[in-house]
């Protein structure tokens, strides 16, 4: 009985050493020469619902936990949508530009900086603008989605 109990002991320990020198699953990871211009692309896309107040536009930019730092104030889910949506109710235009962004891709997430050389306009005045902007995305197997994004106005 003995015997019995060490034998299986021992296969256990077997088992269990070949179980930890598996390889875990690796992530799913986009082709490596397409992640960066793909990354910046999203936000781009971005810009395009926001500029459009197309919803499902957006929404297919964003993941379902989405939340923003713009204006002071966090925003989470659709609420950046509606903010830029109320002021094109008060007749403002806004035009963005995701100018030479930086692009750091590991695997399914990356890190885009740049710095948003736009405008706004408003009561027919148009005036320049330009923010400092930075947004983490998630590569979801198929395309990379804003998970969170920040925007701070330069003076």
């Amino acid at each position: 009985m003995q015997r019995a109990m060490i034998a299986f002991a021992a296969l256990a320990m077997a088992g269990l050493s070949a179980c930890a020198h598996v390889a875990p699953t690796p992530a799913s990871c986009p082709a490596p020469d397409k992640a960066s211009t793909d990354a910046a692309q999203a936000m781009r896309d971005m810009y395009t619902a926001l500029k459009a107040d197309d919803l499902k536009g957006f929404r297919a930019v964003t993941t379902s936990d989405f939340f923003a730092f713009d204006v002071g104030k966090r925003f989470d889910g659709d609420a950046l949508m509606n903010l830029v949506k109320a002021a094109h109710n008060r007749g403002a235009v806004y035009e963005w530009q995701v100018n030479d962004p930086k692009v750091d891709v590991a695997c399914d997430m990356a890190l885009v900086t740049y710095i948003n050389n736009g405008s706004m306009t408003e009561a027919g005045a148009t005036r320049p603008l330009s923010w400092l902007e930075s947004a983490t995305l998630r590569y979801d197997g198929q395309r990379w989605r804003i998970r969170f994004f920040h925007s701070t106005r330069i003076p």
